[in-house]
């Protein structure tokens, strides 16, 4: 095989636990005579430039070292420029790397981002009113989950993980007000207390939320949460957590190419687990936006 030029961008700040799967990948990568490059992030947006950089120098191949913010930041420097993505995947959730089967195994990662073969996937586009735009390769949302990603305590994030989700959707349940939010679906209005805009299956981790989703759809799935409250809300989450949302009748997937989004004005909407905008919005799918390194192909 060819050798192949590695651009490792690493976010030191995502999984402090994990730091022993980051040095034992690259260590795995040199056994496997990969040449890399390491560069580090140290504030937001930097993972976007380092990307853009890595294509501009010519590497054939670039990975996201960090959780699901820091891939998406990686993807948006990337999108429509050719060069693959490898991710190694250090987050709190690792969204992606459970969409796409790589688990936290140094010898399965290294092997994924020196052998793996790219694939072409589609990518969400979310377009503010302003005019800004940005990609997504997992979910956007907005309502009550969007609220407890524009709040979440980070420090307590990095001390606690996922915990501190939990402790600020406990805090969203007393404080959100559920408004409506109304999403247009290829020209068709429906209103829910919650939206997600879903690429793939995963949710948070483990959980599924859109059973049918796939990275390489040309369609996105759109789950209405139709139920608006605080005992609705927890209701939703339990029924996540057991495997049973799609089970429920307040509540629904909808396939959409194209969907605007209404709410509150400047209320936040979360993608990849970040906020990346803020109502109102469109949503457009990009079909075969990127090349995304899959593991065992």
């Amino acid at each position: 095989m060819t050798a192949i030029s590695v651009r490792i961008i690493h976010n030191p700040a995502a999984g402090d636990s994990r730091q022993g799967l980051f040095d034992q990948t690259v260590r795995r990568l040199r056994g496997l005579g990969c040449g890399f490059a390491v560069v580090r992030t140290a504030a937001s947006g930097d993972a976007e430039a380092l990307a853009r950089q890595a294509v501009d120098d010519g590497y054939h191949r670039v990975v996201a070292a960090g959780g699901d913010g820091t891939i998406n930041e990686v993807i948006n420097g990337l999108a429509g420029s050719g060069v693959p993505l490898a991710i190694l995947p250090l987050g709190t959730a690792s969204v992606l790397a459970q969409e796409i089967g790589l688990p936290p195994e140094p010898e399965v990662v290294a092997e994924t981002i020196a052998r793996g073969v790219p694939r072409s996937i589609s990518l969400g586009r979310v377009t503010s009113e302003a005019g800004q735009g940005r990609y997504f390769s997992l979910m956007a949302g907005v309502g009550f989950d969007a609220h407890v990603v524009a709040d979440v305590d980070l420090a307590l994030k990095r001390r606690i993980g996922k915990g501190a989700y939990v402790v600020e959707s406990l805090r969203q349940l007393k404080t959100f007000a559920f408004p409506c939010y109304r999403a247009v679906l290829d020209g068709v209005t429906h209103e829910a207390s919650s939206i997600v805009i879903a690429k793939a299956r995963h949710y948070g981790g483990p959980y599924t939320c859109a059973p049918e989703a796939r990275l390489d759809d040309v369609a996105f799935h759109v789950c209405l949460f139709e139920k608006p409250g605080s005992l609705a809300a927890i209701r939703y989450a339990v029924a996540l957590t057991r495997g049973t949302l799609a089970n429920r009748s307040d509540y629904r997937i909808l396939r959409a190419r194209h969907v605007r989004v209404e709410g509150p004005p400047g209320d936040p909407v979360q993608g990849d687990g970040d906020i990346i905008a803020a109502l109102p919005l469109e949503v457009e799918m990009v079909p075969d936006a990127i090349e995304l390194v899959m593991p065992g192909t």
